[in-house]
Formats: C-alpha cells, sequence, structure tokens
C-alpha cells in the first residue's frame, strides 16, 4: 500500500522546502530557489499556502513509517505537575496508604491501608501493638520517598 499526497512544496524540519512530484522527491531547495525533477524545472514560492502542509507525509519507497507521532517524528512536549512529598507525608499520617494514592501508587496504597486494619484486628492478640506502628511509620517514609524518586524521574528538583 503506497500512500500518495498531491504534488507541491513541503516542508522540512532544517527550514527548506522540498518538492514532491507525487512520486518522487526533488533536490531539496531553499526559499525562492528552483528545483530539478526528472528534466522539470520548479520554482519554489515565497511561502507555501496553508492547503499545501499536508498532515502526513508521503515516505521513500521501502522507508517503514515512523514509530513517534507529531511533527516531524517527534513526540509533542507534555508537562508534569510535581508531586508534592510534603502531602503525601501529611496524608499518610492521618491514614496509612492515602499518601500513595495522592502520588498515584494505588496497589501500594492498598497495601497499607490493608495492612492498617489487619493490625487493628491483631491488636486483640497483642501483636497488633507492634504492626500497627510499623505500617504507619512506613507508610510515611515510603509516601516521601517515592514521591522524591518520582519528580527525579521527570526532571523535576523538589
Amino acid at each position: 500500500m503506497s500512500q500518495s499526497a498531491p504534488a507541491g512544496w513541503y516542508p522540512q524540519p532544517d527550514g527548506t522546502q522540498r518538492w514532491w512530484n507525487g512520486s518522487a522527491w526533488g533536490e531539496l531547495a531553499a526559499q525562492g530557489h528552483a528545483a530539478v525533477v526528472h528534466g522539470e524545472v520548479v520554482r519554489a514560492p515565497a511561502t507555501p499556502p496553508p492547503q499545501q502542509v499536508p498532515t502526513s507525509y508521503p515516505l521513500p519507497p521501502g522507508q517503514p513509517a515512523p514509530l513517534v507521532a507529531g511533527t516531524y517524528g517527534y513526540a509533542p512536549a507534555t508537562r508534569v505537575a510535581p508531586k508534592s512529598a510534603g502531602i503525601a507525608v501529611i496524608a499518610s499520617f492521618f491514614l496509612p496508604g492515602l499518601g500513595q494514592f495522592i502520588n498515584g501508587q494505588a496497589g501500594k496504597g492498598v497495601a497499607f491501608l490493608l495492612s492498617y486494619f489487619v493490625g487493628f484486628l491483631l491488636l486483640f492478640v497483642f501483636i497488633g501493638i507492634l504492626v500497627i506502628p510499623v505500617v504507619w511509620i512506613w507508610s510515611m517514609v515510603d509516601a516521601y520517598s517515592s514521591a522524591q524518586a518520582w519528580n527525579a524521574r521527570h526532571g523535576i528538583r523538589s
């Protein structure tokens, strides 16, 4: 299956334009210059009209499609908000596992919350006296370190 696009000038990432005659690429040409395609001289327009800019560019034969979406094969830039380690610790102080939910780690949050409630059930056999503080402190430390690690992975200094 071959892609076909109308003949015309197409912008390139380096700021030049390239002529596509419908089946083959011409030589690179700067604005205002001409390109020779199969003996045919084609002049580049001063500025390409908006309707000539395609949504997809034809690929040379045998070249695979790019794996990344976006203009010229680059993915669009996205912004991420930093995770607040302080809020995660405070949330885990009041309810173990809540800081993990705030950090986007639902599985860890459920595990800490269930461990905390199991600790309450084990109070009747006095094992809960050890389990509850360990889970409570571990939940706060993990919420803080997970938020810091997420920020570091995304290049955010916190």
